[in-house]
């Protein structure tokens, strides 16, 4: 057996326990019900336009605003159907506004006049949209790097731990357990976003977001390729940071750099969205540029050339700590009498397969 046949074959395995994991399953049914929530439901529960009783004579406006018109024969009548709730409001002679409960927004707009605006910027984001679209993108590789990473050292720790990873390296080589084990976590973790993604887009296809939806578009396109470098990076460290243990108690102990490579980060992303120059030094920085320069795109802060050197810099960054990881998962892997340091691991790589 190859090693391409024995990396094939080890990533099969991983999927296919993975696929009936009930707590994988539930993750990802629970992002796609947050994902259809977020998007379907806010149009949803907006509801329609108001229905405004009338007399036929004034009910001009109210038609051109898209409010539903309900004719009637004078002002009582249009009082009387607002009372019986046969209308959401009743314009009367004055003019004056009829509602039971509260004042009808949309009514009193389409009647007042307001002065003309013109926009100095505008090609500007909303501000609303400004804020959750770099959360979402922190947040997905935070929570999906995290997620597969933390799942690939447990893998790594329970094999070490039950000494099955002894018969495996007698049947394959150690890089195609490596290699099946993050492929497999690459796969599933591309997986589960493809989903959420189709439902998100699908979500606001339905509640008509069609702008915001070719605002998204290129920072989308690029975030895939950053997402898949930068998960390559992360996962490398999980793996060696699970090799070096042989207990899943003890994780914590080494897993300290990687947690921190994350959500740092993930904060300043969040926090420092706003500021033009930080933003610009964190999408060159490997460790934040899955979610960085994807924003900058989305944002238009970001010139053509710039998205090409990151990707450059992050792949150089996710080969070398591939392979540095893959070293220590070597030096570490059959040492199975307590916590093994990276020094020891580095300078004593097995040769095994």
């Amino acid at each position: 057996m190859n090693t391409f046949e024995a990396t094939r074959l080890v990533a099969a395995r991983e999927i296919r326990v993975k696929l009936r994991d009930r707590t994988f399953l539930i993750s990802t049914l629970f992002f796609l019900l947050i994902a259809a929530a977020a998007t379907i439901l806010p149009p949803m529960l907006s509801g329609g336009p108001s229905t405004v009783a009338v007399t036929e004579a004034a009910a001009g406006p109210l038609r051109a605003a898209g409010l539903e018109v309900l004719a009637v024969p004078d002002d009582t009548a249009a009082e009387q159907a607002v009372r019986d709730g046969d209308a959401d409001a009743a314009v009367v002679a004055g003019p004056a506004v009829l509602a039971m409960n509260d004042a009808p927004g949309d009514v009193v707009s389409a009647l007042s006049s307001e002065p003309p605006v013109r926009l100095l910027n505008p090609d500007a984001v909303d501000p609303v949209v400004a804020f959750l679209v770099p959360f979402a993108f922190a947040f997905i590789f935070f929570i999906t790097s995290q997620t597969f990473g933390v799942q690939i050292a447990q893998s790594i720790i329970e094999e070490k731990q039950t000494r099955i990873v002894e018969i495996l390296v007698a049947a394959v080589p150690v890089r195609a357990l490596l290699a099946g084990k993050m492929l497999a976590g690459t796969i599933l973790a591309l997986g589960q976003i493809g989903l959420v993604a189709l439902v998100a887009v699908a979500g606001m296809a339905f509640g008509d977001s069609g702008g915001l939806l070719s605002l998204l578009g290129p920072a989308i396109g690029w975030f895939l390729p950053f997402f898949l470098l930068g998960f390559v990076l992360i996962a490398s460290m999980w793996a060696a940071a699970g090799a070096l243990v042989n207990r899943l108690e003890d994780i914590g102990g080494v897993s300290m750099p990687v947690q921190l490579a994350v959500m740092l980060p993930f904060f300043a992303v969040i926090f420092l969205n706003d500021n033009a120059t930080a933003m610009r030094v964190l999408s060159y920085l490997p460790f934040s540029s899955p979610t960085a320069m994807p924003l900058r795109l989305f944002t238009g802060d970001a010139a053509g050339w710039e998205p090409l050197l990151s990707l450059v810099l992050l792949l150089v960054a996710a080969a070398g700590f591939l392979i540095a990881g893959a070293r220590v998962y070597e030096g570490s892997l059959l040492r199975t009498n307590g916590r093994t340091s990276i020094s020891t691991a580095w300078r004593e790589r097995e040769t095994l397969g």
